[in-house]
């Protein structure tokens, strides 16, 4: 990558990208928004659960209250099958050629603690016995709802009591790499494997191993832990299919045997966190495309940029951003939110992404090559710049998206700026604001939520709004009421096209309801770092 004085040359934009590297060209934002509802998914699904059935103590000498039954409400998850099962077989593995750079990564910091804060919270356990809760579970309450009775195996309670009780008791990592589709299921890592969490991998080994694959080596060639290769094992309980792997100090479980080995050979840091800091989310620019390279380059952020979150009785909650600034660079500003700004973004937008940026005084296309060339030198003047974006649960549906630009006399220059592309943008001055809009729609709700026609932010709960007045440099608030309603509902109708013909449905069942209710409850999430020095000071806000 460039220097990050200086923006990298050769391409006609005033604000020049890094080189161009491989990966999905999607912007940070569509890449944050994903990973965030699938680590709140992931998470809530591995350490969330319910159940009043025999539970195994961890590794600490504690007992760990279970998470799933195999018999949940409402439904019957057939018992673990173990007569019948095919022969274990070995086959060696084909390699990757390149060893694929984790794209996203959730570091859970504390997990007993985050553990008991979800198997207390009522929220979850109830949706754990309704439709939304079932649906999302599915075939897996077997598996993992399976006993060692039923295996006949040496431990006892549900294979969830065991991989949670004893492997899951200290710092483990949950990285999504990138690469191809198949392989980009996450990878649930445990650096520091104890001797009770080595004790259940083997457990579960011994009566659930179906198939080996051998790797000789990494993926690039370079070499293994072990010097004999890795042993890649496929665990079929309940007809369902992990794949599992382990090296002398290192566990890895993942739904392919390729994230495996990459689990297996990648380098982790020791995870370590501060005493109120108990999940981060972190994530590798370069992964995303040369959008969201751009994007940290321009507000001067370095690799370990994560959000970070928090355990206050039953809930997680924001800590905010934490992080270290490239050396050199002073692109982000300290200010409140202005109304005219809250004014603007609707209250039911499902993901705002907010910053004081540092441009030059007068914004041109020269100005701003210069800006860079010369490392921010020169007068320079805050624009408060927003994103507003409704992710959809359909790769087919039209992506909703604006940018609020907070300096009208730079409309012009905006208007060059973001000409061209495959996309064409809607530009509208409102509220004192340069709107660049994604659809008339799009647009059309802004103007409302300006002119109060429609509830904007001003109308949320007093602790948000109190949070985006507060003095920040980049701020990342999640409605995520809103933003699963909406995702549920999208995939539901992308299920019921059956065909090029068949007709939109022009209501959901009532459990599709009723779970987009449900989910509506949930609060409002709020992030923000604040530049002190050469860093990011987190804090956090929400309902």
């Amino acid at each position: 990558m460039t220097s990050p004085s200086s923006p990298p040359p050769g391409t006609p934009s005033p604000v020049s990208p890094p080189p161009k590297r491989g990966g999905p060209p999607k912007g940070l934002l569509i890449g944050l928004g994903t990973v965030f509802v699938g680590a709140a998914v992931a998470g809530a699904f591995v350490l969330g659960r319910r159940t009043s059935g025999p539970s195994l103590g961890g590794g600490d000498g504690s007992s760990s209250p279970p998470l799933i039954s195999s018999g949940a409400s409402g439904t019957s998850a057939p018992p673990a099958q173990v007569e019948g099962l095919p022969e274990p077989t070995s086959t060696e593995l084909e390699v990757p050629g390149a060893s694929a750079p984790m794209a996203v990564w959730l570091d859970v910091l504390h997990p007993p603690k985050v553990r008991e804060a979800l198997s207390r919270n009522a929220w979850l356990r109830a949706q754990l016995s309704q439709p939304l809760g079932q649906g999302f579970v599915g075939g897996w309450a077997g598996f993992f709802g399976s006993t060692g009775e039923d295996l006949k195996a040496d431990f006892k309670g549900a294979v969830l009591d065991l991989l949670v009780g004893r492997a899951a008791n200290t710092p483990f990592r949950v990285a999504w790499f990138a690469g191809v589709a198949r392989a980009s299921t996450p990878a649930f890592i445990l650096p520091k494997a104890t001797a009770s969490a080595t004790a259940a991998y083997n457990a579960l080994d011994a009566v659930a191993s179906r198939g080996t694959l051998t790797a000789k080596t990494c993926p690039g060639g370079t070499p293994t832990a072990v010097a004999e290769g890795l042993e890649l094992k496929r665990w079929l309980v309940a007809e369902q299919t992990l794949w599992a792997g382990r090296t002398p100090d290192r566990l890895v479980v993942a739904r392919h045997p390729i994230a495996v080995l990459q689990g297996l050979c990648a380098e982790v840091p020791e995870l370590r966190g501060e005493d109120n800091v108990d999940v981060e989310l972190g994530f590798q620019p370069e992964a995303f495309g040369r959008d969201a390279q751009l994007f940290t380059h321009v507000l001067g952020l370095s690799p370990d940029t994560r959000l970070q979150f928090g355990v206050e009785g039953d809930r997680l909650v924001g800590r905010g951003i934490a992080g270290e600034l490239m050396e050199g660079t002073a692109r982000l500003d300290k200010a409140p939110l202005s109304d005219d700004l809250l004014k603007l973004v609707p209250e039911e937008t499902p993901v705002l992404l907010a910053m004081q940026l540092k441009l030059p005084e007068t914004l041109t296309a020269e100005s701003l090559k210069a800006f860079w060339k010369s490392g921010g030198a020169g007068a320079t003047r805050t624009r408060q710049v927003a994103v507003v974006w409704t992710p959809r649960g359909d790769s087919a549906l039209f992506q909703e998206v604006a940018v609020l630009w907070g300096r009208p006399e730079d409309g012009p220059a905006l208007e060059g700026f973001f000409s061209g592309g495959s996309s064409t943008l809607i530009k509208e001055t409102v509220c004192n604001h340069v709107v660049l809009a994604s659809s008339s729609e799009e647009l059309k709700a802004l103007r409302m939520s300006c002119s109060g026609g429609k509830p904007n932010m001003l109308a949320a709960p007093g602790p948000v709004v109190a949070g985006l007045r507060e003095p920040t440099s980049l701020a990342f608030g999640v409605n995520l009421g809103r933003l699963l309603s909406g995702l549920t509902m999208d995939g539901f109708l992308s299920e019921s096209r059956v065909g090029r013909n068949a007709p939109i449905p022009k209501s959901a069942p009532p459990e599709i309801e009723a779970a987009r209710r449900d989910l509506e409850s949930l609060p409002y999430l709020g992030l923000r770092g604040t530049v002190q020095g050469d860093s990011l000071v987190p804090g956090g806000f929400g309902s």
